[in-house]
């Protein structure tokens, strides 16, 4: 195994369209989403750890799961646990991180990937990955894998290359927001255009020299504590300055001004597991189109449905189409599939009448 390959694995995030099995204390990416025996962040990291050391891995969390992980990721130590004290999206974690592994190994090649996504076909995965490593090792490089996008989108955010472009990698013209409906069919008609899945290639140099180039002020906030980087000192330092950091994403920061940026279309299936619904397209139906995860069920006229429950609970449902249910502790969600974007909104309305304690 290359011990120059690193991973940096994002596991801070909510998840708070996957409430009620979501919640701030316990997020989507320590469960068993899919009822397969590991956790999204367990799947994650074995496919990572297919062609990247154990010991190269970190993972990038909130302080407040700490113990999640090391309970979860039995063989990961506590120093490639990198905490974030305070929230402040995803360009300054990345920055942070990415120094940490250059004091460590200045040859390393780097990926940054959500630890909540699904993916199938790992060996496709694998080699995608390995054919970016093999470029931002060779190059100035800064790589992404985009998903050939299947249908008008309106929840992603797109990457356009370049048409003329005949490469494996294809150059990056411009990464575009989340478009409306017939913006997103344009995009799929042009045929140049993917969808932007977060996951992202390069060598510690090129990333770090790029914010030395489009981030300088953040550059500088977090180099002064290189020399205290992968001692016990460190974490001092971070919960210092750490909250000073710019709240900026790595797309806007770097990734759209850097004239370096280069895209494979990923030749494996991706979900990004973001809702119920995209959940619901990825499990094995049972009778009447029913997803079904850890519940014996009995349905009468109920087709369409995503029903998740405590393991070998009874759930009986009868005249439901196209919903979502879920049933945790103390918490029941019977909600329509074709509203799964406003759970977010539901989850405000539920802290501001019984509690935080249920969000």
């Amino acid at each position: 195994m290359n011990k120059n390959y690193y991973a940096v694995l994002m596991a801070g995030g909510v998840g708070s369209r996957f409430w009620p099995v979501s919640t701030s204390e316990f997020p989507k990416q320590f469960h068993d989403m899919l009822g397969t025996g590991d956790t999204l962040i367990q799947k994650t990291f074995k496919r990572l750890n297919k062609f990247v050391p154990t010991e190269n891995i970190l993972i990038l969390t909130n302080e407040r799961y700490n113990d999640l992980v090391l309970e979860q990721l039995p063989m990961v130590k506590q120093e490639q646990v990198v905490l974030e004290p305070a929230m402040r999206n995803t360009a300054p974690c990345i920055l942070y991180a990415s120094l940490k592994i250059q004091k460590k190994n200045p040859d390393a090649v780097m990926i940054v990937a959500p630890s909540d996504h699904w993916i199938e076909d790992e060996e496709g995965f694998a080699r995608n990955v390995e054919a970016c490593f093999d470029k931002c090792e060779k190059e100035d490089a800064l790589c992404t894998l985009g998903i050939k996008p299947t249908f008008p989108n309106t929840g992603f955010g797109y990457i356009e290359f370049d048409k003329e472009n005949k490469e494996d990698l294809k150059k990056v013209n411009q990464f575009r927001e989340k478009p409306n409906y017939e913006t997103a069919k344009d995009f799929l008609a042009q045929g140049n255009f993917l969808w932007n899945a977060g996951i992202f290639m390069w060598s510690v140099k090129t990333i770090v020299d790029a914010f030395k180039a489009y981030q300088p002020s953040q550059y500088e906030l977090f180099a002064k504590g290189i020399a205290l980087y992968n001692t016990d000192s460190e974490q001092e330092f971070i919960n210092e300055n750490y909250p000073q950091a710019e709240n900026i994403s790595i797309d806007y920061a770097i990734l759209e001004q850097s004239k370096k940026i280069y895209v494979l279309p990923a030749t494996f299936d991706w979900n990004d597991l973001g809702t119920w619904g995209s959940l619901y397209d990825k499990l094995d139906k049972e009778e009447g189109d029913n997803a079904v995860v850890n519940s014996r069920v009995l349905l009468e006229d109920a087709t369409g449905n995503m029903i998740r429950s405590p393991k070998d609970k009874i759930v009986v449902v009868d005249g439901l189409k196209d919903y979502i249910i879920v049933d945790k502790e103390d918490v029941l969600l019977i909600y329509p599939k074709s509203k799964e974007q406003d759970i977010k909104q539901v989850l405000v309305k539920v802290k501001e009448k019984f509690g935080k304690q249920y969000t």
